[in-house]
């Protein structure tokens, strides 16, 4: 990214940062960044970020698949740790254990991304996928991060 590390983390620099450091095919996916939340928010530090339903990330009958939700919250993950930060800061996953819960169809799919620490070298979280219009979630991901 071109912006200094003393411009601040904003959705402005998210969106940015969306298209500056992300590979073409996971712009592809339609992301938003719908919300940072700052240290010392309620449920603590990390993003939300919008995955936009579309027939070309689905399986047979609308259910979308398990990469797409997959790679919505790796790329989550990626702007809670900004967020925590206060900056953007290279990283790249370590681990990350996704549990299916249920499908997911039909429908834009919220990704709630909170960090559990961030240390010097790593950086741990939990993102909750849920569809728009429901607050059930179709999976909880744990992830790990080594940040460079």
């Amino acid at each position: 990214m071109t912006e200094s590390d003393t411009a601040p983390f904003d959705l402005v620099a998210a969106q940015q940062l969306l298209t500056d450091v992300f590979a073409a095919w996971v712009q592809d996916l339609q992301l938003s960044v719908e919300a940072l939340h700052p240290p010392g928010s309620e449920g603590g530090a990390g993003a939300t970020l919008r995955m936009k339903f579309s027939e070309r990330i689905c399986r047979e009958g609308g259910v979308i698949c398990g990469q797409a939700l997959m790679s919505l919250a790796d790329t989550a993950m990626v702007f809670a740790v900004a967020s925590a930060s206060g900056r953007y800061r290279p990283m790249t996953t370590v681990d990350q254990t996704t549990h299916f819960l249920k499908p997911a169809s039909n429908a834009d799919v919220l990704a709630d991304a909170r960090i559990l620490r961030v240390g010097r070298t790593m950086a741990f979280g939990q993102v909750m996928l849920t569809p728009a219009f429901d607050v059930k979630p179709v999976a909880m991901v744990s992830t790990a991060y080594a940040l460079m």
